[in-house]
């Protein structure tokens, strides 16, 4: 009996360990939102080694934007690029706060795009959207290219 009592125990044990192990596991959607908020946590809390722990070795990050003349442009930047970047703001100082607007996934592959508000020392900046491409590499999801728009007005 006491045998018996064990064994039942024991399958019980093994079977809520496997089913709570998969239960908290993270979805393919949860894990790319991960990423993403893990970018921004780096660039508020200037870590420049957070931020690029979130990229491929080959991210392209652009913008568009205007040069003096009002003409439309697009700067190119890399992943160390940017981080030099976030190195050079105090940590607390940059908050870009997005909303999850569209998520699809492809297999290895995801799109995410997200609008944004960005504040810097607790004031508005500027606001536009981030369009997101990350890839899944060795079963981790890493950000692969940023096309972002910025302006100050029409952000609602």
């Amino acid at each position: 009996m006491q045998k018996k009592l064990n064994k039942n125990f024991l399958l019980l044990l093994i079977s809520t360990v496997i089913t709570g192990s998969t239960a908290c596991a993270q979805n393919a959607e949860d894990s790319i939102k991960t990423v993403i908020n893990t970018m921004f946590t780096g660039m508020k809390n200037s870590d420049t080694v957070l931020v690029k722990s979130c990229f491929t070795e080959t991210a392209v990050l652009q913008t568009f934007g205007k040069d003096k003349e009002g003409k439309t442009i697009i700067t190119t930047e890399t992943p160390g690029d940017f981080a030099k970047i976030i190195a050079t703001i105090p940590a607390g100082a940059a908050d870009e706060q997005i909303i999850f607007k569209d998520l699809k996934i492809d297999g290895p592959m995801a799109a995410v795009w997200t609008p944004f508000k960005l504040y810097f020392n607790g004031k508005f900046y500027s606001c536009g959207v981030n369009s997101f491409q990350l890839v899944r590499l060795n079963n981790v999801w890493k950000i692969q290219y940023i096309l972002d728009t910025r302006r100050k007005t029409n952000c609602e």
